[in-house]
């Protein structure tokens, strides 16, 4: 059975964290899209771990750029040794507009088409 664990904290805390979280058992660690970007935590768990899982839970896919995305997830991908998933989601037409400052439109087809 697997089991994995939300990854929270300083980014300065996160290495750590992500280190006992594996030495404890669990599968995976996850970041959330919050008041900080998930990439970076993910970075910095891959350089501390080397079986665990790392992912984001969710990324919105709406506010980047699909190459940066793309990139991003790569960097990720080679940093991890093949550990990275990458969880993407469209959020809800209020942030969207309001804290991302970009236009609502079709999320369905808009996420098809970043992907």
């Amino acid at each position: 059975m697997k089991v994995d664990a939300l990854l929270t904290g300083s980014i300065t805390e996160v290495g750590t964290a992500a280190a006992q979280l594996e030495a404890a058992g669990y599968s995976g660690v996850w970041t959330v899209e919050g008041p900080h970007d998930p990439f970076l935590p993910l970075a910095v768990a891959a350089t501390s771990t080397r079986e665990v899982e790392l992912g984001t839970a969710i990324a919105v896919a709406f506010a980047r750029n699909p190459m940066l995305l793309a990139n991003i997830g790569w960097d990720l991908q080679t940093l991890s040794q093949g550990r990275f998933v990458l969880g993407l989601g469209s959020q809800i037409k209020p942030h969207i507009i309001k804290r991302f400052s970009m236009e609502w439109s079709k999320p369905a087809a808009r996420m098809r088409e970043m992907v």
